[in-house]
């Protein structure tokens, strides 16, 4: 199987310029894909991109990724509404520090015979004059064609329109795809199918400068099934960078894909190829219940983002949420796998001693309407403590049920919990 075949039954190509396949199949690439840096990471939209770049390494190709510098002062109009906020020079450069550690997740810049590329599109876009610009790039965009762009047209029916700035990013990115063919012998641009007009004027360009051929190829813009964005949450974006974003919530987030996406994101975002990803689309349909296309996936990607330390974490955290034994786990960790939970304070002073009534502490933190109530449930086996049973109606809570002096987990039944917290 060639790379783009391997591209094709992943549903990755969404189009492609003529001559794309021909071009992948016959003879080595040199392609590339841009990441903007706008944050100090990426987040899980840049996923495809990254994998789709780090497959193509795979099949010996050299995967360049140009980090915006140039054109992140500028900002990219593409599927946005309104005009981004323009960041100091200092800050892209801050943040393409970031940006860097994680690409090489994926890619490898050591290999010894096609190294990947990280390049940054300001060391031409910020050292050519505006004038040498217009004269040399600018006089082969008509207004008129910049204008019939589906991106600038959406832009201008909006209230605010879009300003000259984000009106000339086609320009840029166009004169980016130049460079990158002059200087690295690219000839292949990807991106997402939001970037079709960008690529293709950058292949125009080329053609009429230095009566070049280049190709250009896009994928499918990630959506949910229920049609919102993929990679938003109600809590917010999810990172690559685990101090934006912890390895258990990224692990959480794949857990919980749909299993009308799942199979999709098995193709696109693992390594697995296509006879297991078939198995488990059919374990799905037989045994749902299951859910090995869901752990697997998220298995999968935490392993590749995280790597296995973060990964087992992450599992053992997932157990304890369902009910596992609390051990091994910090109360860092545990305050944010019950970041939901409802919670209740308690001074040391009435925990030291022989401590508290589990049954009058059950009533006075809401997790029971009455101590009759609470004494029942403790017979019938419905109160955990840390997650371990409790039988004994008449058991107090104590300093020896604390972790780590700060916090315990109540639970009632099988996913009721209730933090006590514990105050100075």
């Amino acid at each position: 199987m060639n790379l783009f075949e391997e591209y094709t039954w992943r549903g990755i190509v969404h189009t492609a310029t003529e001559e794309t396949e021909e071009t992948l199949t016959d003879g080595k690439v040199n392609a590339y894909i841009g990441f903007d840096p706008t944050a100090k990471s990426l987040h899980i939209g840049s996923l495809l991109p990254m994998m789709n770049l780090a497959r193509l390494q795979r099949f010996g190709h050299t995967p360049i990724a140009i980090v915006g510098g140039g054109t992140g002062l500028i900002g990219d109009p593409s599927g946005k509404t309104a005009e981004r906020q323009i960041l100091s020079k200092e800050k892209i450069e801050e943040n393409l520090i970031g940006i860097r550690a994680q690409l090489s997740h994926l890619l490898d810049f050591d290999a010894k015979f096609n190294p990947a590329l990280m390049i940054n599109n300001a060391d031409w876009l910020t050292t050519i004059s505006i004038t040498d610009f217009l004269r040399d790039i600018g006089k082969y965009f008509t207004v008129n064609f910049l204008l019939a762009k589906e991106t600038i047209k959406r832009r201008l029916d909006q209230q605010d329109g879009i300003s000259f700035t984000e009106f000339s990013y086609l320009l840029l990115q166009a004169f980016d795809y130049l460079m990158l063919y002059d200087k690295y012998n690219c000839t292949l641009q990807m991106g997402g199918s939001d970037q079709w007009g960008n690529i293709t004027s950058g292949i125009d360009l080329i053609r009429k400068l230095r009566q070049g051929k280049a190709h250009g190829l896009v994928f499918p813009l990630v959506t949910t099934s229920t049609g919102t964005k993929f990679g938003k949450t109600e809590a917010g974006t999810i990172w690559l960078d685990p101090q934006m974003t912890s390895p258990f919530r990224f692990y959480q987030f794949w857990l919980n894909t749909d299993d009308r996406d799942v199979i999709n994101y098995l193709k696109y975002f693992t390594w697995l190829n296509q006879d297991r990803i078939d198995e488990l689309e059919a374990s799905l349909e037989e045994n749902p219940g299951q859910r090995a296309a869901h752990k697997t996936l998220a298995e999968e990607v935490t392993k590749m983002v995280h790597g296995e330390t973060e990964l087992s974490k992450a599992e053992n955290a997932t157990k304890i949420l369902f009910g596992s034994e609390i051990v091994d786990v910090t109360v860092e960790n545990l305050f944010e796998i019950f970041t939901d939970v409802p919670s209740t304070s308690v001074s040391k002073e009435t925990l030291l001693g022989d401590g508290v009534e589990l049954t009058e502490l059950l009533q006075s933190a809401g997790i029971t309407g009455s101590k009759g109530e609470a004494k029942r449930l403790i017979k019938a086996g419905g109160i955990y403590i840390n997650n371990r049973r409790i039988n004994e109606v008449d058991r107090k809570l104590s300093k020896d049920d604390w972790i780590e002096g700060k916090v315990v987990i109540i639970r009632r039944g099988r996913k009721n919990y209730h933090l006590i917290n514990i105050e100075d």
